[in-house]
């Protein structure tokens, strides 16, 4: 059975999705989040010149959401209360040549979601980058911004201070997506 069809299999039986759930299913959206992680996949991207959003992706993600129990982390000056995959963020233990190969500039206070990818060259701010967001090279997520879930940011974009790209998931309309930018 393809990724695609697991994906979409457990969708229609969400409610019974949890921390239990087959091996199976819970190794296929670990590997959906990995994959978004190093950029092997996109929530969306242009194919044909066409935006196609990759639902099965969108959906692997809120399973995950399902999957996994809430833990705490205390760390020097506070304590973290999140889902047990998200808790640490992407860079978690990453050393010097971790970073080096990554190829991109993160000032301390910048929070980046695992299953979220950052491209080359990119530099964030303190700001927050949330899981499935795909930031492209060159681009700067600035101070007290934030990409928000699965957001898509092209190359060489600059994300000003204190505004935000959002994507609003309407359940009843077949999680169409819409990409909204909010200021303060």
């Amino acid at each position: 059975m393809s990724i695609e069809n697991i994906i979409n299999e457990a969708w229609e039986k969400r409610d019974q999705v949890n921390q239990d759930s087959d091996q199976n299913l819970k190794d296929t959206v670990n590997q959906i989040i990995d994959d978004l992680d190093s950029g092997k996949v996109r929530v969306a991207e242009k194919i044909n010149g066409e935006w196609v959003t990759h639902q099965h992706i969108k959906k692997a993600i809120m399973l995950s959401f399902r999957m996994y129990p809430m833990e705490n982390l205390n760390g020097p000056y506070s304590s973290w209360y999140d889902k047990a995959h998200l808790l640490k963020g992407k860079t978690a233990g990453w050393t010097k040549k971790d970073h080096e190969k990554a190829g991109f500039r993160m000032v301390p206070n910048s929070p980046v979601r695992k299953g979220s990818f950052v491209g080359k060259n990119a530099v964030l701010m303190p700001c927050y980058v949330n899981i499935g967001a795909y930031i492209d090279e060159g681009t700067m997520i600035d101070t007290f911004a934030r990409a928000g879930s699965c957001c898509q940011i092209g190359k060489n974009c600059h994300i000003s201070a204190r505004s935000g790209v959002e994507v609003y998931w309407n359940q009843h309309k077949h999680y169409q997506q819409l990409l909204k930018i909010t200021f303060s």
